[in-house]
């Protein structure tokens, strides 16, 4: 799995620009030390790491000279308030949340000091924004909503699966929207559902394996607490010759997956970055950033893991398998 090495910060040589809040929570640019970024993320996971990456090499290229302070609160919510609190005793100049939870915390924390988010598939349900559209708030930025009906559609069709399993965290808003949304797919497609809810990621494996005997086919969304555990997804379907279809690219590797089908991650951080230098260049406010939806199928991935395909007696067609980013073979 690629893995994230930690940010440190950029020490400023001539002249560099800094970011001033001002009262109406625009970034004034000039001369002085670095901007200070503080990055939040809910758990450290390849998917979040990959985001954060694409932000930070984006950003990089743009000449900006950052200070970061990056960190991880581990899946609890009271520990993404002390961090939102934190940054806001440091003074950050920006803050950036990837995961709904640390998000949150920091737009409870900041009125003024322009939040960013990624990584998060429905701002406007988890209370972030008033509206999807540009707006006067303090938060703006990146959502990674996926288009959940097509991928069970194609799944089921792919597989032959008539009850879609998900396990997800029934304490954050990321998790239960997505349960959510793959349930009324299902409910669309004449399909039964299955869920198992959990509040940390060590109960992911017992989650699954109390409905494993229940369901055809396992979808894996961008639920990060789940993620975060899915070699335990992995490991249980492979035993019981469930297909485990996955929307994140970035932690399928190593794993006993039929299908990947999501975004790259990397590409969804440095669309993040992009939103990020909109805000410290005073192009936008956080606000006017809006939600940015991401419709690119270029920033999409297809996967398919022909070992297991076989294993399963799945048969892939062949227009599928040749629009595929990755074909693993396990050779």
């Amino acid at each position: 799995m690629r893995g994230l090495k930690k940010i440190v910060g950029l020490l400023a040589i001539g002249v560099a620009f800094i970011g001033v809040i001002s009262a109406t929570g625009e970034m004034e640019v000039g001369e002085s030390t670095s901007i200070r970024i503080g990055v939040s993320k809910i758990v450290t996971h390849p998917a979040l790491d990959a985001i954060e990456k694409g932000m930070v090499d984006y950003l990089d290229e743009q000449g900006f000279t950052i200070s970061y302070d990056s960190q991880s609160a581990n899946g609890d919510i009271s520990t993404a308030a002390s961090i939102a609190q934190k940054f806001k005793a440091d003074k950050v100049d920006l803050a950036v949340g990837i995961g709904t939870p640390v998000a949150q915390a920091l737009a409870n924390v900041f009125t003024e000091t322009p939040v960013v988010f990624g990584g998060i598939t429905d701002p406007l349900e988890a209370g972030l924004v008033p509206t999807y559209e540009p707006n006067d708030g303090n938060v703006g930025g990146v959502s990674d909503k996926n288009p959940v009906f097509d991928q069970i559609k194609l799944f089921s069709e792919l597989t032959g699966a008539k009850t879609i399993g998900i396990v997800f965290t029934s304490g954050e808003a990321n998790g239960v929207q997505l349960k959510d949304l793959v349930e009324s797919a299902t409910k669309e497609l004449g399909l039964q559902f299955v869920s198992a809810g959990v509040s940390n990621s060590a109960e992911v494996k017992s989650a699954i394996l109390s409905i494993a005997n229940r369901i055809d086919g396992l979808y894996v969304g961008t639920d990060n607490t789940v993620v975060s555990a899915i070699s335990s997804l992995s490991e249980v379907c492979a035993s019981a010759g469930i297909p485990l279809f996955t929307a994140d690219p970035t932690s399928a590797e190593g794993l006993d997956y039929f299908m990947v089908w999501g975004f790259n991650y990397y590409k969804h951080g440095r669309k993040t970055g992009e939103a990020v230098a909109q805000v410290l260049k005073n192009e936008k406010t956080a606000g006017e950033l809006g939600t940015i939806f991401i419709t690119d199928p270029a920033d999409f991935e297809l996967w398919f893991n022909l070992e297991v395909a076989k294993r399963l007696g799945i048969t892939i067609p062949k227009q599928y398998l040749d629009s595929a980013a990755v074909l693993y073979t396990g050779n």
